[in-house]
Formats: structure tokens, C-alpha cells, sequence
């Protein structure tokens, strides 16, 4: 199908234009980004570098403007794959995303933007990762929850809110003798997370992927690495925006389980927060009926659901690109039983595809 001409400077309502972010902007898009209080941190213009050099995918980051100030923005990635098909997203590797605006007119007039912006490209669908419902009759995907709880000033007070099973396992990993270090590169990490993505029959992102995360975000995006007697246990690459903790990565080594390493890792992670003065923990997205979703219930938090909106171009449906559909299941059992090492080597050239 050929493409149809595009061009966001005929992307107009309301004297609101739309057009792409330009390179020495970036600085100008975070300032919108932490003021607006819908933001997350998937909705930073450093998400546009790592996709590009981290995957080969194209990006377009769409700015409102009114007057010549930012009145909104869309941050898009464009993934072409041979066996996933052709998409457009907000945000693909991302748990949130969708449209920034301060008002009705930037938000119709980015949201005409990219769905002008998919019918150009000829894509399957345009998705957008919204937290709140935005198109009541778009097909939308009921798969995914959010878990967010606030974190109570006092350390004893977290513990104390942990329930009773669960805690009885933080408080085995501190037994143990476990002890959570802060890494400044993603060496250890990379080591934990294949291993643990590995046990689950998935595709691994690239040690690429993670530095790149590291160098674009700095100190909001951190690594915490446990240990015992010297031996790497478990690690979580979690991301600071305002006052929240994302752990967004993470995963252990086999001999994490016996010492009830993963549980141990988020709640030190949790205590440094509120040590820091932080008031929120964002557990992250999981699927429904999966362990990692039945693993953040037994912590005491409560599922919200994520709206996935589609807004179909040359797609009949809406995709289902994840483990939980049967046509993979042969799959995962497979790569469960290849090699790590060489695992580690292919993951990542079929996980860029995946979004």
C-alpha cells in the first residue's frame, strides 16, 4: 500500500500547530513534560535517542504550540517488523504514554496529527498506553494493570504494610545476609535480568539497551544489586521521576529464589525511597494472570487497569504481540531449553520488534 503525503504543518485547530521535535529542543520538551501533572517518566525526550540507537526504529515526537509556547505533546516510535507487523505507538517499551495537553484543542489537534500521521506511514495500528480512558470507541486491549501505592514517610510503617506472608520472606532474604549495593553501570545487572527473562522463555533486550538507559537518564535511572557474600543475587534497573520509583527491569540469578533474593531487592528498594523522601512506589504494569501480577498483589497492592487504545489503519484487529497468546506458547518453551549465552545473543534482535 503507498504511503500517503504528510505534513504536520497542515496539522492545525483551534490555532493550535503541530510539527516534530527538533534536535536542540529536548531541554524545552522535559520542562513541559515536568510540569504537566499527567506526565510520566515515558513521556521524556530521552526515550526518542535510546529507541533510535538502541533498536534502529524511527521516532516522532509531535509539540503543540499555540503562540509560540507548548501547549502538548506526543512522544511516537515506529517499529517495521517482518514477523510483527508495522506499528505506531505511544510508547513502544513503555508501560505509559499517549497524549500531554493542557487543553481540548492541543489534545484533538496531536491526537488528528498521528492518526494523519498513520494512514501516511500505512501502518497496522496506531496504540496509545493511556492510564486514564481517552477514545470511548476505539477497540482497546483489557490485558494490562498498573500497580502505584504511596510510601509512608516512616520505614517501619512500609514493612509493617507488607502482608503477613510476604513479609515473612523480606525478612528471610535479611536473614540471609543479603545486601543491596548500587552499581554504576549495568554489568551485574545484565547478568541477573537475562538469567531470570531466560527462566520465562523470553527474549532478552541488549546489553546495548541498558547502558543506553544509564547514560541518557543518569541518576533517575538507577541500579540496584543484591548480593550475598559477594555473589550477584538479584538486580532492578527502576527510573526517578518527581517524587516516584518505577523499578522498571529486573530479574535473579537461579540461587535467588532459596534466599528470597527478588523479594528482599524491592523492599530495599522501597526503604531507600522513603529514606529519600519519596511518596510513591509504581510497582510497574504486569499482565493479567501472570505470576508477576499475582507477585505485586501479595505486596499489598491493588491492580489498576491500563487503557491500551488502537486506533486501526490497515489492521482488522487488534494485535496480540505477547507470551500470553497460545501462538507463542511453542516458542517460549523452546527458548526456555536454548543455551543462556546464546540467548543472550539472538533475544535481542527479535525483542527490538516486539514493543
Amino acid at each position: 500500500m503507498q504511503a500517503e503525503p504528510f505534513s504536520l504543518d497542515d496539522a492545525r485547530m483551534a490555532d493550535v500547530t503541530v510539527r516534530t521535535l527538533k534536535a536542540h529542543e529536548h531541554a524545552r520538551w522535559d520542562a513541559y513534560v515536568n510540569a504537566h501533572p499527567d506526565a510520566t517518566f515515558f513521556h521524556r525526550a530521552g526515550w526518542k535517542r535510546v529507541i533510535e540507537a538502541a533498536f534502529g526504529h524511527r521516532t516522532h515526537f509531535l509539540v503543540a504550540e499555540r503562540g509560540g509556547e507548548t501547549v502538548g505533546v506526543l512522544p511516537l516510535a515506529e517499529i517495521r517488523s517482518r514477523l510483527f507487523g508495522h506499528s505506531l505507538g505511544s510508547l513502544p517499551f513503555c508501560a505509559y504514554g499517549g497524549i500531554l495537553a493542557d487543553h481540548d484543542a492541543a489534545f484533538r489537534a496531536l491526537d488528528e496529527a498521528a492518526q494523519a500521521l498513520a494512514r501516511a506511514l500505512a501502518v497496522g495500528s496506531l496504540e496509545y498506553r493511556n492510564q486514564v480512558a481517552q477514545h470511548a470507541h476505539w477497540p482497546t486491549k483489557d490485558l494490562y494493570v498498573t500497580f502505584r501505592k504511596a510510601i509512608d514517610p516512616d520505614v517501619d510503617a512500609n514493612m509493617n504494610a507488607i502482608p503477613r506472608k510476604q513479609r515473612a520472606m523480606v525478612r528471610k532474604g535479611i536473614k540471609a545476609g543479603l545486601v543491596g549495593e548500587i552499581d554504576r553501570d549495568t554489568t551485574r545487572f545484565f547478568q541477573a535480568y537475562s538469567a531470570s527473562v531466560h527462566r520465562l522463555g523470553t527474549p532478552v533486550f541488549s546489553r546495548k539497551f541498558f547502558r543506553l538507559l544509564k547514560e541518557e537518564f543518569g541518576d533517575d535511572c538507577e541500579v540496584l544489586t543484591i548480593t550475598l557474600d559477594g555473589n550477584v543475587i538479584a538486580s532492578v534497573m527502576s527510573f526517578y521521576f518527581r517524587d516516584e520509583v518505577l523499578p522498571y527491569y529486573g530479574g535473579g540469578v537461579d540461587a535467588a529464589r532459596a534466599v528470597a533474593g527478588s523479594d528482599f531487592m524491592y523492599w530495599d528498594l522501597m526503604r531507600r525511597a522513603c529514606e529519600r523522601g519519596l511518596k510513591v512506589f509504581d510497582f510497574g504494569r504486569s499482565k493479567r494472570g501472570t505470576g508477576s501480577f499475582d507477585f505485586k498483589k501479595n505486596w499489598g497492592f491493588e491492580p489498576t487497569r491500563l487503557y491500551y487504545e488502537y486506533f486501526l489503519v490497515t489492521d482488522s484487529d487488534v494485535p496480540e504481540i505477547n507470551p500470553l497468546n497460545p501462538k507463542y506458547r511453542l516458542f517460549i518453551q523452546a527458548w526456555k531449553k536454548m543455551p543462556l549465552a546464546l540467548a543472550n545473543v539472538i533475544g535481542p534482535h527479535i525483542v527490538k520488534n516486539l514493543g
